[in-house]
């Protein structure tokens, strides 16, 4: 086993400072420091390289995508990654997997709806605004409920609006709201995705859609939704790959972590207009 000799300058002097004030040993500490920044778990065939780093880097700690994994290796890297961070997720992991997993580390809470397996229980994050997670239909739930997960294990408050899809106008009408109790919205939508160019005319929130491979025939499994999205009239939408709760949860909570530290800020003084 080896590891990249790099360890964050912050961890080092926690790690230094506990050994002066006698509540870690020096082998402890040593161990400790060996342990950064990844760790590699053996597997029957290769390895896993675990990054514990990463949160430190980009304010994101490593998710495991369980679609392609067996579930040895999944519960390995979930139980790696909890042993430092406390905690851990997996995405993508089919209901016979998960219960596989969850025969190897009974620990793991299991969300089938989403696919989504959390280990432990996050420790406190950096603050963030609350995200509004918007999807057209109920066909779309298991793809917004994977995003309003990670955005929750990540720190963030989510408010979850299902089934508004535009076939039905009064019913998003009827939730708007709702919809901006949230800093940031995701919208999740499938066929002919109308619903982020329909919000995108009606809220000022920064809003992140996400296409669904929901639909019949020509649809292409979300690929005129991706299309539509990124050729919506309503300028400002961010738009994510088809089906990727993962990446507009993390988008998301990027803008919220920064909404929510402006927020705390002062406010600077009103300006009149010219």
């Amino acid at each position: 086993m080896w590891y990249e000799p790099d360890v964050d300058r912050q961890q080092l002097l926690d790690v230094l400072a506990a050994v002066r004030a006698g509540t870690l040993s020096p082998e402890a500490a040593a161990r400790d420091i060996g342990g950064l920044p990844y760790a590699e778990v053996a597997h029957a065939v290769g390895s896993t390289l675990i990054d514990h780093h990463r949160e430190l880097r980009t304010g994101i700690p490593e998710i495991v995508y369980g679609a392609s994994k067996t579930a040895e290796q999944i519960a390995a890297a979930m139980t790696e990654i909890s042993r430092r961070a406390g905690c851990a997720l997996a995405t993508r992991v089919d209901p016979e997997k998960a219960a596989a997993v969850r025969a190897l580390v009974p620990a793991v809470s299991v969300h089938d709806l989403a696919r989504v397996l959390v280990l432990g229980t996050p420790a406190g994050r950096p603050h963030a605004a609350p995200i509004s997670v918007v999807c057209a239909g109920t066909s779309d739930l298991p793809v917004a409920e994977e995003a309003a997960l990670v955005a929750e294990f990540l720190g963030a408050a989510v408010t979850r609006i299902s089934d508004v899809g535009v076939a039905g106008l009064h019913r998003l009408l009827a939730r708007l709201d709702d919809i901006r109790r949230g800093t940031v919205v995701i919208a999740v939508a499938g066929m002919e995705a109308a619903l982020p160019s329909v919000l995108g005319g009606l809220i000022d929130r920064p809003l992140i859609a996400i296409p669904t491979s929901v639909g019949y025939g020509v649809s292409v499994d979300g690929l005129v939704a991706l299309g539509a999205m990124l050729t919506s009239c309503a300028p400002g939408i961010t738009v994510v790959n088809i089906d990727n709760g993962v990446g507009a949860a993390v988008a998301a909570v990027r803008i919220a972590r920064l909404a929510g530290s402006s927020s705390a800020s002062a406010s600077p003084p009103a300006r009149s207009l010219p």
